[in-house]
């Protein structure tokens, strides 16, 4: 290969950037790498650089653009306070399996290890290890390897179970010239099943009676999704999918069971309880899925279990599984959809009933004066099919969660960026990446107030770059019940009638959106919220829609009136 002229280190990251296929990159900008941010300035033509308001919104963007791409989504932030400020998206992306690199401006070299301003090391803060933050973390210190760093924190951020990795950029290195040349883009090897585990996996699946698949994690394609779907379909098997992977399998499919995520449709947890084979494919089969580890038993489960995941390391962590296979999910569904299935498979019709069970979740008894079911409703019958939607972490989730039928990711690619890992104030930023990365797709947000004001100033980022001002929308929906409604609702299990520390005090989000120039509209009443969406729908820039909720209505299956009785009835 030839080398280019020599230029600065801080341009030829930039291009191996691009080697790698990447265009877009986010990030708050800092002293500690102003030579990378002259190589955006050289090659602005093929690639932008996103300015954030905060490095937790540049970060989450850049785990919901590895969300939605596949590849590794990019997020460039300054030495010590950035990189902290950071760590949440880097966290988020470890916990999801999301592709991503973090890229930190370092302290200069001869500045090393006397505590030089905002220096930190990041090899120990993110180190990688089993609950570690970041599958590698590494310092470039010279800068004719830079693209070999590069290329292989794109190779570890996408192999086996994929997740973050983290570049520390040393300030001098950036500067200093290098005819290093790019390497070419990496693509990650594809772990294929052993061929007689999947004679066992058979034999397993005959030997069944009341069989069930858990859907999970990344690495999932347009091509492996659909063939999940012949699989199940050819098995009759029921399908449900693990916390906050909705969009693995098409929610109006009638193999789909529901999702197996926080307080789960009762029958859903009552058949997977009572199954005697549970295929988990891709799913880390984590606490959330698991109902703490219950509803399948750690580390033995009462059901028979095989276990289906890209990370070596992930298999046999917690479960002592029946059947071990490690592949990625790119070729395990592929396998497993060429899997002869029986004639007359003994738990014919299970598949149906229990999508019967999923849509009778669907129904909920009206609420006054508005309506969060109805709500959703309302945006599944407006909005585009291929709608993605994204939320942060609250109690609000449970009525998108319930109400909003994902569709298949090889239908219309993700349609659900939500963060596993419960890290609040992940929607906006998320949302805000999609509609830039994806602007011919409508976004529908959903928040609650603690939630949305954790990220609200990254509004500035969606009007500063245009977002939602394509033929695609950008819709925020903010639910305000003046709490933070989940730590209320677990307060009145644990310490009824005992509020500390979750009342809220908000702005009138209508007028904050519009300061920053976004359309913006109150609702209080259920008839109301249908009109103000569709103007949403039609309007030529974002909107915010500030949904006025009631905090006694603390989530879509109870109230805190109804949690509090039942506490204080068990203290007596």
């Amino acid at each position: 290969m030839t080398s280019p002229s020599p230029r600065l280190a801080g341009h030829a990251l930039v291009e191996a950037l691009l080697a790698q296929g990447v265009d877009t990159v986010f990030g708050v900008p800092g002293e500690s790498y102003l030579a990378v941010l002259d190589g955006f300035h050289e090659h602005r033509e093929h690639i932008r650089f996103v300015a954030c308001r905060q490095e937790g919104g540049a970060a989450f963007m850049a785990e919901a653009q590895g969300k939605l791409g596949g590849r590794p989504g990019v997020c460039f932030v300054t030495r010590g306070p950035g990189a902290t400020n950071a760590s949440i998206g880097v966290h988020t992306a470890w916990q999801d399996s999301t592709p991503m690199v973090l890229f930190v401006g370092q302290v200069a070299g001869d500045q090393r290890d006397r505590e030089a301003f905002q220096e930190l090391d990041y090899r120990q803060f993110f180190g990688p290890g089993t609950l570690g933050m970041a599958k590698w973390a590494a310092e470039v210190q010279q800068a004719e390897r830079l693209p070999e760093y590069v290329a292989r924190a794109f190779h570890v951020a996408q192999q086996g179970r994929p997740g973050p990795v983290v570049l520390a950029l040393p300030e001098d290195m950036l500067t200093s010239l290098t005819d290093a040349p790019v390497l070419p883009m990496v693509r990650p090897a594809q772990a294929w099943p052993d061929p007689q585990a999947l004679v066992e996996l058979r034999r397993l699946l005959l030997q069944a009676r009341q069989p069930f698949v858990i859907v999970g994690g990344s690495g999932w394609t347009a091509a492996s999704c659909a063939a999940l779907q012949r699989f199940a379909e050819r098995w009759q098997l029921p399908v449900g999918c693990a916390f906050r992977f909705q969009d693995l399998f098409d929610n109006h499919h009638p193999n789909y069971a529901g999702d197996v995520g926080i307080a789960p449709n009762p029958k859903l947890a009552e058949r997977i309880a009572q199954a005697d084979l549970v295929l988990a494919l891709g799913a880390r089969l984590g606490e959330m899925t698991t109902g703490g580890y219950a509803l399948l038993q750690a580390p033995r489960p009462r059901q028979r279990l095989v276990h289906v995941h890209a990370g070596a390391e992930e298999l046999g962590r917690v479960y002592a599984a029946d059947l071990l296979l490690q592949a990625g999910m790119g070729a395990a569904a592929l396998a497993l959809a060429e899997l002869e299935p029986p004639l007359a498979p003994a738990w014919a019709g299970q598949a149906e009933a229990a999508h019967a069970d999923y849509l009778a979740t669907w129904e909920a008894p009206p609420v006054q004066p508005l309506d969060l079911a109805q709500v959703m409703k309302t945006v599944v019958r407006l909005a585009p099919a291929d709608t993605v939607y994204a939320n942060g972490a609250g109690n609000f989730a449970g009525w998108l969660h319930r109400f909003v039928p994902y569709r298949a990711l090889h239908r219309h690619g993700r349609t659900q960026l939500a963060p596993t890992s419960g890290a609040m104030g992940y929607g906006l930023p998320a949302a805000v990446a999609a509609a830039l990365l994806q602007p011919a797709r409508t976004v529908v947000h959903v928040a609650g107030d603690g939630d949305f004001l954790m990220t609200a100033q990254e509004m500035a980022t969606a009007t500063a770059c245009g977002a939602g001002r394509g033929s695609g929308r950008l819709i925020s929906l903010v639910v305000d019940n003046g709490s933070y409604g989940t730590i209320r609702m677990h307060q009145e299990r644990e310490y009824p009638a005992r509020m500390s520390g979750t009342e809220l005090a908000n702005p009138d989000f209508a007028l904050l959106a519009r300061a920053y120039d976004w359309n913006a509209e109150r609702v209080e009443q259920t008839a109301e919220f249908e009109p103000a969406f569709a103007r949403a729908l039609a309007a030529d820039r974002p909107t915010l829609l500030h949904l006025k909720h009631p905090a006694e209505r603390i989530s879509s299956r109870t109230t805190l009136s109804a949690i509090r009785s039942t506490a204080l009835a068990r203290q007596r």
